[in-house]
């Protein structure tokens, strides 16, 4: 393991930091192979009682790297595919992780980076991040992460930043439900160390049966997902590879606007 993210264990807390602050914590395949193990260990391990997720510098994460989107805008739709259910099983590991997730939002988060905040059971952000789901600008669609964000705030809201790729405040974001609590820079440790308190009060083997519970009931089990990731899978890397998504890429890699505006 190198060192794309930090770990770090204490009264059982396991604090998982996604540390590229260079390219505002993207993902990339070594990221993302990273942090599923990071978070499988962590769900098996009997002395952890809760997640923290966040990321180092300025931003929680800025989504897909832009080598690896080079690479993927070059690959066949066969890649394409494979590529995106490596992204998919991420995000289902962290939303039915067996023990409470906290994601620590310490700056902008787009694309991905609002789905790992989607699939946390609790999310706490600096009132300066900034959102967007902006893959439509690109020809795409946020196809992986669609349901852990539609049942994180709604399909009406949804549909909206679907459809614009808006960027929205961290005040949007928790009026929409992305964020649970909204608060200055200097309160986020302090929020999160609350909440942990909380957490640390509560029985593990309930809390687990909570979570799934709660899950459950809103019609999200684990199986539904796997069938729903490869459909999604599918889906981006067909357009990934289709006429608009190749002139999307090209034209966001090439920094110049895309045909259609």
């Amino acid at each position: 393991m190198t060192d794309n993210i930090l770990i770090a264990d204490h009264a059982g807390v396991r604090r998982i930091t996604l540390n590229r602050p260079q390219v505002h914590n993207a993902f990339d395949d070594a990221l993302i192979a990273e942090l599923s193990d990071a978070l499988a260990a962590a769900g098996k391990d009997a002395a952890v009682r809760a997640v923290v997720l966040s990321g180092e510098g300025a931003s929680f994460s800025a989504g897909a790297d832009l080598n690896w989107m080079r690479g993927m805008a070059s690959a066949g739709e066969a890649e394409n595919r494979e590529d995106s259910l490596r992204l998919a099983s991420l995000m289902r590991t962290l939303q039915f992780l067996p023990k409470p997730t906290i994601a620590r939002v310490n700056g902008a988060a787009y694309g991905g980076g609002v789905g790992l905040i989607a699939c946390c059971d609790i999310a706490i952000g600096v009132d300066s991040a900034r959102f967007g789901l902006t893959e439509v600008k690109l020809g795409l669609v946020p196809a992986v992460i669609s349901p852990y964000v539609i049942h994180a705030i709604g399909l009406r809201h949804a549909r909206r930043l679907f459809l614009t790729g808006e960027l929205f405040d961290a005040a949007t974001a928790q009026a929409i439900g992305l964020l649970h609590r909204c608060v200055p820079v200097e309160q986020l440790d302090e929020t999160v160390h609350a909440t942990l308190a909380l957490l640390a009060k509560a029985g593990p083997a309930a809390q687990a049966e909570a979570k799934q519970l709660a899950l459950r009931m809103a019609g999200a089990t684990e199986e539904d997902a796997e069938r729903i990731d490869r459909d999604n899978a599918a889906l981006i890397a067909r357009l990934r590879v289709s006429d608009e998504g190749q002139e999307g890429l090209g034209a966001f890699l090439g920094k110049r606007a895309p045909r259609w505006c």
